[in-house]
């Protein structure tokens, strides 16, 4: 296959222009931190949340304010990409919020192992949730088994797609590869697109090479990431390059965006509220965000098949999101409280409701939705796979991926030259 410009794309770089909305909004109001012993000092505990996360987080945050009325409590959203590359340098200015989203594992400067080694949290390990955790989540919060972050969700990468919009192309959730590729062509020919994809916003870009690595690589290898730190597997010789291949052949389909690269999360967000995608590859988290915004739509998710036997077929599914508390937290007696407020089972039940995910420690009183139900089946089949960065050995993978993927859509490289760039990130000390 031409790994040159989508010709689709092309063709298409006239179409209509989208704007990118920044959204950081902050929520203040006197709200609680589980406990009477918080202290007066304690009145305004800062947190800083992901903006993805924001229906679960402010789901918490009121849950947490009917327990202890005499603490004040100031929510920030931030974009994933502003808050990786700034809450780092805040934590070392001084300036950081209490609590804060961090990422599980070690794929980017806001992850836990990133964070934690430079001293930037506080050690959760004697807290209760941190006695629960299960294997997939402690793997991806402790470091020499002590517990850094409170893991809040478990999440996987489908296709969140509106049910009423696969209804109006007169058609199935697809199961392999041929099916996907017709049915790019099926939602062209009844004037929408199936697809919508926002690569301007750098995170974005992994999503659908995850969603296909998970079977291309994962489904023939499972140990290909502990093959990778032997150094017995690289990327360029491996189910990526089929990954690769299969994204710029869904763009040359016809399967996304007109215009991926100047197309933001936002914008793919409102496409599928608003009825101008049949769905989006996404984070199930995001799944609440389309429902905001289009309150009566039916929405479900479904796993992006990279091949044409089902049985191979996974799912990226991991601990998605997971919070930090500042290691100088200015109001510790507040954090730790917060921290155990979300670890416990009203806490990651109220976090997992709103946001359209599973709890990552699991516990009998969450009813899953109907739209998770392709997740949990991964999980329940032993067919999903961990995010693909949460296991590389340092955030360099990961940005490179991002730029590799955009020069790939921009025509900039070919699939030979992107996976020897991933290997020579993965290859270096940072």
């Amino acid at each position: 296959m031409s790994s040159s410009a989508p010709p689709r794309a092309a063709a298409r770089r006239g179409a209509r222009r989208r704007t990118a909305a920044v959204v950081a909004v902050a929520l203040v109001g006197p709200l609680s931190a589980c406990g009477s012993d918080v202290g007066a000092d304690d009145d305004t505990l800062r947190i800083t949340a992901n903006v993805t996360d924001r229906a679960s987080m402010d789901a918490v945050v009121a849950a947490f304010g009917t327990l202890e009325p005499d603490v004040e409590l100031s929510v920030t959203y931030a974009e994933t990409d502003q808050l990786q590359k700034s809450l780092p340098t805040r934590l070392a200015s001084g300036d950081g919020p209490d609590v804060f989203t961090v990422w599980p594992g070690n794929g980017n400067p806001a992850s836990v192992m990133r964070l934690q080694a430079d001293g930037r949290l506080h050690d959760l390990s004697a807290r209760r949730f941190a006695v629960d955790l299960p294997h997939d989540a402690a793997s991806v919060v402790q470091f020499n088994y002590h517990t850094f972050a409170v893991p809040a969700n478990y999440s996987g990468i489908g296709v969140i797609y509106s049910k009423s919009a696969l209804a109006a192309i007169g058609a199935d959730t697809p199961t392999t590869w041929d099916q996907l590729i017709g049915l790019c062509h099926r939602a062209r020919e009844k004037g929408t697109t199936l697809l919508a994809l926002g690569n301007k916003t750098p995170w974005v870009t992994q999503l659908v090479s995850y969603a296909l690595a998970a079977t291309t690589v994962y489904g023939t290898s499972p140990d290909f990431d502990q093959k990778m730190r032997d150094g017995d597997a690289t990327f360029a010789a491996s189910g990526w390059k089929t990954a690769f291949e299969k994204y710029l052949t869904m763009n040359d389909e016809g399967c996304f965006s007109d215009d991926p690269l100047g197309t933001t999360y936002e914008d793919t967000v409102a496409d599928v509220a608003e009825n101008r995608a049949v769905g989006v590859v996404q984070v199930a988290s995001s799944l609440s965000e389309i429902q905001a915004r289009s309150p009566g739509l039916e929405l479900g998710i479904f796993v992006l098949p990279a091949g044409n036997a089902p049985s191979r077929t996974r799912m990226p599914a991991a601990i998605s999101a997971a919070y930090g508390v500042n290691a100088k937290a200015e109001h510790m007696k507040a954090a730790l409280a917060f921290a155990d407020f979300l670890g416990s089972a009203a806490g990651q039940n109220a976090y997992n409701r709103a946001g359209a995910t599973l709890p990552a420690i699991p516990n009998d009183d969450f009813d899953v939705r109907p739209a998770l139900a392709a997740t949990a089946e991964q999980q329940r089949a032993g067919k999903a796979v961990p995010f693909m960065d949460q296991l590389w050995p340092h955030p360099g993978v990961q940005e490179e991926h991002f730029a590799q993927i955009a020069s790939l859509f921009a025509g900039r490289t070919t699939v030979e030259a992107a996976l020897a760039a991933l290997d020579r990130a993965y290859a270096s000390d940072s």
